[in-house]
């Protein structure tokens, strides 16, 4: 029997949009893709591991496009609110971050292969942020600042905000939490003289 392809990831993606979690099943994806659940359990084993690839597949298509964006001509903090743009949820439940938090939720039960693979996902996204952040420092649009650190700082801030934003928490829309994040970085990473500049006009 050939192995599900990238189509059942897409209705799995597809239905989580549509119907929320609680209307994945494996009986139902598989009148969707046309094969039975069987079929679909003999390969993924569990739900757990469905959600999972399902993650992956849809981390895989973030990916690229993270990448377009940080290739793109622009200065550094442009392309830092862009990576943010993409990081945060696009609203009350966002299906890839409705997926999130499901594995997240999930993974106190899970082996290390799955603990794993969700590293290598926060990987990613940690090393395009310090290597950006590096990036800004090195042309002087940043203050001097621990890249690694950093990275896992803001990233810690946004995943909280956008838990706020899928759950659908009054007063953390996603623009009220876009403009969150750049008044973070005016006070974090603006070159000292600016912020001094600021400074001496606050106080005439």
């Amino acid at each position: 029997r050939p192995a599900p392809g990238e189509d059942v990831l897409a209705a799995a993606m597809a239905t989580i949009a549509e119907r929320g979690l609680d209307g994945l099943t494996m009986a139902g994806l598989g009148r969707d893709v046309g094969m039975s659940s069987g079929h679909l359990l003999y390969y993924f084993r569990s739900k757990d591991e469905l959600l999972l690839r399902t993650l992956e597949w849809s981390e895989s298509r973030l990916g690229a496009e993270r990448r377009a964006l940080l290739a793109r001509p622009g200065s550094a903090r442009e392309r830092l609110e862009a990576y943010i743009g993409l990081y945060l949820p696009a609203g009350h439940r966002d299906p890839h971050w409705t997926l999130w938090l499901e594995v997240w939720g999930r993974s106190r039960n899970a082996d290390d292969d799955a603990r794993a693979r969700q590293a290598a996902i926060e990987g990613a996204w940690h090393r395009d942020l310090v290597a950006l952040l590096a990036e800004g420092m090195s042309r002087g649009e940043f203050r001097p600042v621990d890249a690694d650190r950093f990275a896992a700082r803001l990233r810690a801030l946004l995943d909280g905000f956008s838990i706020h934003v899928t759950v659908g928490i009054p007063g953390t829309g996603r623009e009220q939490v876009l403009a969150q994040a750049a008044e973070f970085l005016d006070e974090t990473l603006s070159p000292e003289e600016r912020g001094g500049e600021r400074d001496d006009r606050a106080r005439h």
